[in-house]
Formats: C-alpha cells, sequence, structure tokens
C-alpha cells in the first residue's frame, strides 16, 4: 500500500499559503490549501489527509477551534499549529485536550517546518501502523469469540478445541512482540542509542519482576513502560534530544518545554500499542521525582505510580552518563529525593545477582580518544563493518574511522562505553 503523504494548509492569508506551499511539497508532499476554515472542513470531509497545518489567529475562528472539527474527522492526522503569540495556557490547553501534535512560531525558520513536516508524518505512519496492527488483533479476538462458542456445542472436541485456543494466544502473543520490535527498528533508526538504552532499561526492570514483589498488572505495565519508555521523543527532532542532554544549559525555554513534553506524547503514543492505561500513566510519571522536583506534572511521593518509581531508577541508571559505580553510587545517595526508598532497595537487590549493564554515551568521530570502547559495530556509509563491538580502541583505530568519516560521513554518531 502506498503511503499517504498528504497535507492540508489552513491560513487565511493566501501569501502564507503560497510560502509554505512552495517550502512543503518540494519534500514529495501533496499539498491542498484553503483560506476559510469552513471549506477546510469540507475538505477533511472529502479526502483524507496525513498532516493538517492551521494558523492559530483566523477572523471566522481559531485554529485550536478548527482543530476540535479536524480531531473528530480525522482522528490519525497530525495537527501543526502556525502561532505568533505562543502561551503556555496555549499550550497547555492544547496538549491536554490532544488537539495538536507541534507548534511552529511566527515567523518560521525553513529548517524547522520541513523537520516539523517530516516528523508528523512520521507520527502519522506510526499511528496507522499500529492501528492497523489492534484491527488485526482485534480481528483475531473475534475469531476466539466464535471459536469458544463451537467450543460449548461440541465437548466431545475439547482436547482439539484446546489446542486451537492455546496456537492462537501464541499468536496474538507474537503479534505483540512483534509490535514492540517494529518500535524498536524505528526507534533505533531515529537513534541508535535510544534503542540499547530501551534495551537496557527492559532488562533491568525484568530484574527487578523477577523477584516477585509485583502483581501480573503491575509486572505487565512495567515491562510494556520499559520497552515503550521513549516513543514520545519520536515527535521531537533527534538534535534537540542530543542538546538537551549534552547542553541543556544553551537551550531555550521552549526548547525544554519540547522536551520535557514528550512524556505526555508518549502517553498518547503508547495507547496505539497496548491498551492497559497503566502503562500510558506510568511513561507519563518515568521523569517525576519521590520529592515532586520531576516533570511533566511534578507529581510527589505516592502520588506517583507505583511501577513509574521503579522505572524511574531504571531510566536514570541508563541515561545518567556515569559510570556504573557512580550511577549505583547516586541512586543510593538520592533514596528519599530523587527515588522512592522501596525502589532504590528493590534495584540493589535486583542488581547483585545480575550484572549491571555499562553505561553508554554517544559521540563523533572527532570526539574518540584511546581507551575507548565501542559499544555498538562501526560501519561505513557503504554497510562494510570497520570495527566491531567491543574493541578498546587505539591510535591506529581512530585515525581510521575519522579518515573514513572525511571521505564518505558515518550515518549515525557511535556509542562507547563510560568509563
Amino acid at each position: 500500500m502506498k503511503e499517504l503523504r498528504s497535507v492540508l494548509i489552513l491560513d487565511d492569508d493566501k501569501i502564507i499559503l503560497i510560502a509554505l506551499r512552495e517550502t512543503i511539497a518540494p519534500e514529495g508532499f501533496e499539498i491542498v490549501t484553503a483560506d476559510r476554515p469552513h471549506d477546510a472542513i469540507k475538505l477533511l470531509e472529502e479526502q483524507e489527509f496525513s498532516i493538517i497545518i492551521s494558523d492559530q489567529r483566523m477572523p471566522d475562528m481559531t485554529g485550536l477551534e478548527f482543530f476540535e472539527h479536524a480531531k473528530r474527522i480525522q482522528p490519525n492526522a497530525s495537527r501543526v499549529l502556525i502561532t505568533g503569540v505562543l502561551t503556555l495556557n496555549t499550550i497547555i490547553q492544547a496538549v491536554n485536550e490532544g488537539e495538536i501534535y507541534r507548534f511552529v512560531a511566527k515567523p518560521w525558520i525553513r529548517e524547522e517546518i520541513i523537520a516539523t513536516v517530516h516528523n508528523a508524518q512520521q507520527r502519522y505512519t506510526l499511528i496507522t501502523a499500529n492501528q492497523r496492527l489492534q484491527e488485526d488483533a482485534l480481528q483475531l479476538n473475534e475469531t476466539l469469540t466464535e471459536t469458544n462458542a463451537k467450543l460449548e456445542e461440541q465437548v466431545e472436541a475439547l482436547a482439539k478445541s484446546r489446542a486451537e485456543l492455546d496456537q492462537a494466544h501464541l499468536a496474538l502473543s507474537k503479534n505483540f512482540d512483534h509490535s514492540l520490535q517494529l518500535y524498536l527498528r524505528l526507534l533505533e533508526t531515529y537513534n541508535p542509542l535510544l534503542g540499547e538504552e530501551t534495551r537496557a532499561v527492559v532488562d533491568l526492570c525484568q530484574h527487578m519482576i523477577d523477584l516477585g514483589k509485583f502483581n501480573e498488572t503491575d509486572a505487565h505495565t512495567l515491562k510494556v513502560s520499559a520497552w515503550l519508555k521513549n516513543i514520545g521523543l519520536l515527535t521531537i527532532p533527534r538534535d534537540l534530544h542530543n542538546r538537551y542532554r549534552k547542553k541543556r544549559s544553551e537551550l531555550t525555554e521552549e526548547e525544554i518545554a519540547k522536551v520535557e513534553h514528550t512524556p505526555i506524547f508518549a502517553q498518547s503514543l503508547a495507547s496505539f500499542v497496548d491498551s492497559l492505561k497503566g502503562v500510558g500513566v506510568t511513561i507519563r510519571a518515568q521523569y517525576e521525582r519521590w520529592d515532586g522536583k520531576g516533570f511533566p506534572d511534578g507529581l510527589a511521593g505516592n502520588l506517583i505510580p507505583r511501577p513509574a518509581r521503579f522505572l524511574a531508577v531504571a531510566v536514570y541508571y541508563v541515561e545518567c552518563g556515569l559510570s556504573r559505580e557512580e550511577a549505583l553510587a547516586t541512586i543510593l545517595d538520592e533514596s528519599g529525593n530523587r527515588f522512592a526508598p522501596e525502589a532504590v532497595q528493590l534495584f540493589v537487590d535486583a542488581s547483585r545477582p545480575a550484572r549491571l549493564p555499562r553505561t553508554l554515551k554517544e559521540v563523533s568521530p572527532g570526539e574518540l580518544r584511546v581507551g575507548m570502547t565501542l559499544a555498538k559495530d562501526v560501519y561505513s556509509a557503504a554497510g562494510l563493518l570497520l570495527i566491531p563491538a567491543g574493541q578498546k580502541l587505539d591510535r591506529h583505530m581512530i585515525e581510521k574511522v575519522r579518515g573514513i568519516d572525511e571521505a564518505y560521513p558515518l550515518q549515525h554518531r557511535l556509542l562507547v562505553y563510560n568509563q
């Protein structure tokens, strides 16, 4: 099936419509424009769009009011609001009501518009793919229901029917696992570091689950939340996330707000993979602190969902950028402040029988140093293996990587272990 790449643009200023068309169309998108909200609503009823862009201030209705209609007619489309006045109240209202995917401030930067449209398209593709998976699962459930009805009339074939049910259940589990693996591949394409970090968080959470301190629902919630914890980052540019990690002090308040709102977007996106409400709530609360100084909601103490308290410790360990020993020492020091004491104790208990994974960081070829150990294979732009994971770098290896990067730039930054 050919991917839908159609953009509806609404603005009462025809000059802006022309400018947006000339900016976005060369990126491979079909552009449809309207200069009145009611005309745009009619277009939504007649044609499907992957992205909807609207100005905020218009004579007939605001952009947010238009998006209320758009969400009802085409809920899967990514909605982008262009506004010259970006207030905190507008952000909170739009995010809480789920009306928009991204803000773009006037005057916009061409590269920002292009990046926003591509990210919005990626979100639409992910949502529609997950929707198809859910429809397949629903169809399979309906098949199971019909099979169960027949079992009641065919008692003599009970043994055979049970075998069929077991096989169908296995198919459902495989479909769910397939959804998670599809998401992980998307995440690794976006940022290989996030893929490796996700695997590490999942392993740490599984070690805690194995100690038997969770009921079945909380165990499922914690494990699936560990898999999907980074899904919200797919809604922002990769460079912004990298700068937030390494040079947060250089970011604007708006950029920081974009990153720290990703758990809210993740909560919405997670519902397309797992229907359990607790998964989205747990992902949203992964950066909350026991002392109430976290984000995005400033929850404290027992107001933080229980699975999120344990997820927070695993996430910090993997993302903090410290060595294993330093990370564990910090976690112990922050018990009762950043972290729930119960979660810290279980994390420590889980780390005793299972060796803690080494923490990672992302570097450019120019940042490589003698003695660093690669955490992931290094490939050339042509796909040739240059240096396998686990190698301790010497001067010759570093010069080799830098020379190839200068001639044929590597597609991704490099992953090394924190020393």
